[in-house]
């Protein structure tokens, strides 16, 4: 781990339809909205000595490229790649051609919902996975991101 006095960058990524949190299906994303979350993961970032940035998009190459231009300017990543977590090759490919540690959050259990949620193609790319937590599973992955930068 670097001094305390050094700040470890951070980059934090919401993926497609992440900016409908506090609108979509709040039973299973919660009332919150993407702003509110992004304040609360930037604060928690802070207490962890991180310089966080946070980036969204529903597009997938903008996502590839947030990914590939993130790796001279960030220590880690942490990924909420959403529905492109299942089948994007390209989004897995620019996580392991970056050699930065990543991980993957999803906010809802993915292995309790439809099938095809159950698999992600990122998975095998990233340091771990955390599944299930709502928006603590941000602040969990940046628990663990401290112990690994």
């Amino acid at each position: 781990m670097k001094n305390k006095l050094i700040k470890n960058r951070l980059l934090v990524i919401h993926g497609p339809n992440i900016n409908l949190f506090g609108m979509r299906d709040v039973a299973t994303y919660g009332k919150e909205s993407l702003s509110t979350i992004n304040l609360q993961i930037s604060t928690i970032a802070k207490k962890y000595n991180f310089d966080c940035k946070i980036f969204q998009s529903n597009h997938e190459g903008e996502i590839v490229d947030a990914l590939q231009q993130s790796k001279n300017d960030v220590d880690g990543i942490i990924i909420n790649a959403g529905a492109y977590s299942h089948y994007s090759i390209a989004i897995r490919d620019a996580i392991e051609a970056i050699c930065l540690p990543c991980i993957e959050v999803h906010c809802s259990n993915v292995f309790k919902r439809e099938c095809f949620r159950k698999n992600s193609v990122i998975s095998e790319v990233c340091v771990g996975s955390i599944v299930g937590f709502g928006k603590n599973s941000y602040f969990l992955a940046i628990k663990a991101m401290e112990n690994l930068i």
